[in-house]
Formats: C-alpha cells, sequence, structure tokens
C-alpha cells in the first residue's frame, strides 16, 4: 500500500455553496476562569472556519448544512499550531499525531454546534420566551445523531454552550443535551473505542474536561444510589479510566450523554447490550436499541446490477426502487424454479464480466464457475485478514499434498485498506500480496484456488464485485 496526497477540493465541491458570512470561531488550549457569574474559558488560540451549504440528491433532495474544516483560517497565538487542523492526521501512536486528530474531531463537533445554536436562535427571532425558557424545545427541533466516538466532544461542547454561555442551570442544561444526544456503536473490540489522555485533554480543552469529570461525578453519585458498596461496578462505568495514564472512555461517555443507543445489527445491537455495555444496559434497559443498517438500491441495485434490477421488476414492478419494503413480495417466488434459475444466470453473467476484469487487471485468470469467497473490510488485526491467509495456505498445502482428491475450485477475493501509521496492517497486506503470488502461479494447484488483493479499493470496485452475489462472505472480525 502506497499512499498519496489527494487533494479533493482542489477545483471545489459543485455540491456546496461558500457562506463565508457565517464565519465560526474555534478556540483551543487556554485556561479557565472561575467567577460568581460562572466558568469562563480564557487566553485561548482561535481559528475560524466557514460554513458550506449542500445537498443530499436521492430520491427527494435533502437540503443540510456542514462545516468544513479548513473552508477558511484565521488564527491567533500559535499560527502554526492553530493551521494544522487542515492537514491529514499524523500516525496517532505519538503525541503529537493524537493532538492533531483530537483537535480535528473537536474544530467540526464546535463550529457545527455554533451553526446548529446559530440557526435555532433565528428560528425563535421575535419570541417573547425568556432565555431560561428558549431552549426548552431545542430537543424537538435538533436531534444529533453521534456515528461513533469519534464526535463525542459534542457533549462537552453542547454542555459549555448552554451552561457557559447561555446561562442555563446545569441540571436543564443536562436535561436538554442529553435529549438531543442519540449514539450509533460500530464496533465491539474494546480496544478500538476512542480513549483520550487526560493531559492531553487538559491541555487542548481544559473546560471540556472539567465538564467531563462534573458529569462523570453525577454519574457515578447515581451508580452509588443503585449500588451501594460495589467498588468494581463504578470502576467498569467511570468515564474516567484510573489504570496507568488517565484516560477519558469516548464510549461511556457517548452513552451517559445520550438518549439512546444503538448497534447497526441485530446480532451486533445484542452484543452491545450483553456483553460490551452490559453494565450501562443494566442501568437503563430501554436506552439500547438496534438500527440495521440498509442500503440504497438506486446504486447497489439499479446501478451496478441492471440485469438483477430488470428481473426483480418483472415480477414485481418498479416501485420497490423508492420502497423497498416491496421486495418481501418475492417471498412468492421462493419456489419458482423459473425465477430461481433467471437469478443464477444474472449472477454467472457478473461473475464472468468481474473475472475478465480481475483477468485484466492482475493478469490472474479467474474460473468465473469457482466460488467467490469475499473479505472485503479495512485491514486490521481483529478484522482477521491473517486469519484467513492462513487459511488459504491451509487449502493450498491439501491441494499440493493430494492434487487428485475432489476441491471445489474457489476463488479468494480481498479487499481493504490500512491505516497510514499502522504498521502491520501494512504487513498484511504484504502478506495477502506474497500468498497470492505462490498460490497463482502454481501449476499443481491450478484453477483450484486463486488469490486477488483488490487494491485502491472503492466504490466504484465494489460496484464491479457486489452483483457477483458472493457465495461465500467472510464475516470473522472479533
Amino acid at each position: 500500500q502506497v499512499e498519496e496526497a489527494d487533494d479533493w477540493l482542489r477545483h471545489g465541491n459543485p455540491w456546496e455553496k461558500a457562506r463565508p458570512e457565517y464565519m465560526l470561531p474555534v478556540h483551543f488550549y487556554g485556561r479557565v476562569e472561575h467567577t460568581a457569574a460562572g466558568a469562563k474559558w480564557v487566553d485561548t488560540q482561535v481559528r475560524a472556519t466557514a460554513a458550506g451549504a449542500g445537498e443530499a440528491r436521492g430520491a427527494h433532495a435533502v437540503p443540510r448544512g456542514r462545516m468544513r474544516a479548513g473552508a477558511a483560517t484565521r488564527a491567533a497565538g500559535s499560527p502554526g499550531k492553530a493551521q494544522r487542523c487542515s492537514v491529514p492526521p499524523l500516525c496517532s501512536q505519538f503525541f503529537e499525531g493524537k493532538e492533531l486528530r483530537l483537535k480535528q474531531e473537536y474544530f467540526v463537533v464546535a463550529a457545527t454546534l455554533q451553526d446548529i445554536i446559530r440557526r435555532f436562535k433565528a428560528s425563535k427571532f421575535g419570541s417573547t420566551e425568556s432565555v431560561r425558557t428558549v431552549f426548552d424545545s431545542f430537543p424537538d427541533q435538533v436531534a444529533i445523531q453521534l456515528n461513533d466516538t469519534h464526535p463525542a466532544m459534542a457533549i462537552p461542547e453542547l454542555m459549555r454552550i448552554f451552561v457557559d454561555i447561555e446561562k442555563l442551570p446545569w441540571s436543564k442544561a443536562w436535561d436538554i443535551t442529553k435529549q438531543t444526544f442519540a449514539y450509533t456503536n460500530h464496533t465491539v473490540l474494546p480496544e478500538a473505542l476512542e480513549r483520550w489522555p487526560v493531559d492531553l485533554v487538559e491541555k487542548l480543552l481544559p473546560r471540556h474536561l472539567q465538564i467531563i469529570y462534573e458529569i462523570n461525578q453525577k454519574h457515578l453519585d447515581h451508580i452509588v444510589s443503585l449500588f451501594p458498596n460495589d467498588v468494581d461496578r463504578l470502576r467498569r462505568m467511570s468515564l474516567i479510566e484510573e489504570g496507568g495514564t488517565k484516560r477519558i472512555n469516548m464510549a461511556h461517555l457517548c452513552i451517559v450523554g445520550s438518549h439512546a443507543v444503538n448497534g447497526v445489527a441485530k446480532i451486533h445491537s445484542e452484543i452491545v447490550k450483553t456483553q460490551v455495555f452490559e453494565d450501562f444496559a443494566a442501568l437503563e434497559p430501554e436506552k439500547f436499541q438496534n438500527k440495521t443498517n440498509g442500503i440504497t438500491p438506486r446504486r447497489w441495485l439499479l446501478l451496478c446490477n441492471p440485469g438483477l434490477a430488470e428481473l426483480i421488476a418483472e415480477k414485481i414492478g418498479e416501485d420497490y426502487v423508492r420502497d423497498l419494503s416491496q421486495l418481501a413480495k418475492l417471498h412468492e417466488f421462493v419456489d419458482d424454479d423459473l425465477f430461481i434459475r433467471e437469478v443464477a444466470k444474472v449472477k454467472q453473467e457478473n461473475k464472468v464480466k468481474f473475472a475478465l476484469y480481475l483477468e485484466k487487471e492482475y493478469k490472474v485468470k479467474i474460473n468465473p464457475s469457482s466460488m467467490f469467497d469475499v473479505h472485503v473490510k479495512r485491514i486490521h488485526e481483529y478484522k482477521r485478514q491473517l486469519m484467513n491467509c492462513l487459511h488459504i495456505i491451509t487449502m493450498y498445502n491439501r491441494i499440493r499434498r493430494d492434487p487428485a482428491k475432489p476441491f471445489v475450485p474457489r476463488t479468494v477475493i480481498i479487499g481493504g485498506k490500512a491505516a497510514p501509521g499502522y504498521h502491520m496492517a501494512k504487513m498484511i497486506i504484504k502478506l495477502i500480496n506474497t500468498v497470492a503470488q505462490v498460490v497463482n502461479n502454481d501449476p499443481i494447484v491450478g484453477s483450484k484456488l486463486k488469490v486477488i488483493f483488490l487494491e485502491n479499493y472503492r466504490v466504484s470496485l465494489a460496484e464491479k464485485g457486489s452483483p457477483c452475489g458472493t457465495r461465500c462472505g467472510e464475516g470473522i472480525s472479533t
């Protein structure tokens, strides 16, 4: 894997319109002053961002607004430190890389929340409500979904705005904040959940650390009231991990600061509830839900698999494109031999096309009638591409030992990218390609087993492979 700079905004974005009139300051570093009027974050370094208005085009256009780091910049204090927000993050195993990553995550959060507050206040223009009641309807008009732990700083940031700037009482601000946020968990691997060092947060966002400590104290007080003398439970559920370097568990912050928590598949959500966050689910079982990830039929059926789309339309009509629930009508054809054969024919035609593409790109002749064994994930130790490699080697050795023994022809297709600073992941890519070179060039193995590593895996490549209807999908992540 080789990384190259991608200046993807060099020609601008045709779907966005710059709004320089809405310049928003984002603060870093500094210190906190406590006065009779409350806490104040002072002596900060300031960076500015401009809003961009854009549209997401689907079956119906939905207007949206978002912030983009680097759209406009203005630094005070240390220009170098502030301006580095707009460059890709360094390897996050080093302190400077961690600092930049956290800075970027907070930058987007702070700018977005300021814009949300601005628009909310604009909607209340002319209202006779007091400052203390005007935000009562905030959760009715604003819903913020935390997509994994990366935007978790939005919780203390919204609390900072409500308490320090809008002067709301803590309890009222916390109630509004919890009603506003919901959290989507994407991984059940504890090591993959973000944990920021306390000393880093104290340096970069001192006021937010104080707010997180206050949230944690009230959270632990509540646990003590329900489970007195259960010290182990307090340790497991604390937002602050005390062992070794003190760290903030961002997943715990997301759960405590949200009114709903969901996984992205039924089995995933069950593991989240019964294993990963078992203590939290015991405390608030009604908070944990499931929201199964879906797909858009326009791209993954109409666009990249027109043969299957046409076949489905012949059976149930074309309305399913706008109403996926109509695909349930296909249950009527489960025992229809003709329909099953037609689906198999479309699938085989797609496999032939993909096999020709792979042969052209990788100079490896693929048997289109072989079982396509597909493993497409980001390259990571817990995604277990290494285990898949060991299985490939095992199959290869079995064929070599007894070439005459029956073996279902198999094409193993592995795709994904490694993080730039993740050395082990890059070594796994090297291993896959080395194994492929041996297997694909062994005349004894022939067409029984082939291995392909899809370079630069991307949507356009997925559009070529997905219509093949994977016979064996490697769902082997921990």
